[in-house]
């Protein structure tokens, strides 16, 4: 497999990583989310190109083939194909801001084991990248809902049983956080 995957390369691996997602996620909420962003993948898709990209995805392992007693055939990402598809999902990954504030404050705290120190060091590189601010060395703050990114990102780093997420209605310095985040 090439370094570089190519964008079309990208994009159908996403369309099979949400065909996963949908799989895994019994929440009626998250599965109106998927099947919104669905459409706007496949629009672009070469049906023929994408044959070939199936081929090329089993042969270098990121998904397999399952032959279904119907004569159908279903395609399983594999763990790599998973982790290749989350890889480019996470550079991508970008907090929408709405209208106006709900005045809740989201912390993001978390005490990760040096162990996995390179996974923590990523989650605060990624959280300053989003726009948080560090409040302390492992306890981050954002004025907007981001429980999704923050469950994504902690699955991705594998470090969900060390991550907790907050919505806190009063914070003892808000009227300076409020000025750092432009909300006044």
């Amino acid at each position: 497999m090439s370094k570089e995957f190519s964008t079309y390369k990208k994009k159908a691996l996403l369309l099979l990583l949400a065909g996963v997602a949908l799989g895994f996620n019994s929440s009626p909420r998250q599965h109106f989310r998927i099947y919104k962003i669905l459409p706007e993948l496949w629009k672009d898709i070469d049906r023929e190109k994408l044959r070939r990209l199936v081929r090329e995805f089993y042969r270098d392992r990121l998904i397999d083939l399952k032959e279904n007693s119907d004569g159908s055939t279903t395609i399983i990402l594999t763990e790599s194909g998973r982790k290749k598809a989350l890889q480019y999902k996470i550079d991508e990954i970008k907090i929408k801001q709405p209208g106006s504030w709900d005045n809740l404050w989201r912390l993001t705290i978390f005490d990760i084991p040096e162990k996995k120190r390179r996974a923590r060091d990523a989650l605060r590189n990624k959280l300053r990248e989003l726009g948080f601010l560090e409040l302390q060395k492992s306890v981050f703050i954002y004025p907007f809902s981001c429980r999704d990114e923050i469950d994504f990102i902690t699955e991705y780093f594998e470090i969900r049983p060390y991550v907790r997420y907050i919505e806190a209605r009063f914070i003892n310095n808000e009227a300076e956080l409020k000025l750092k985040f432009n909300l006044v």
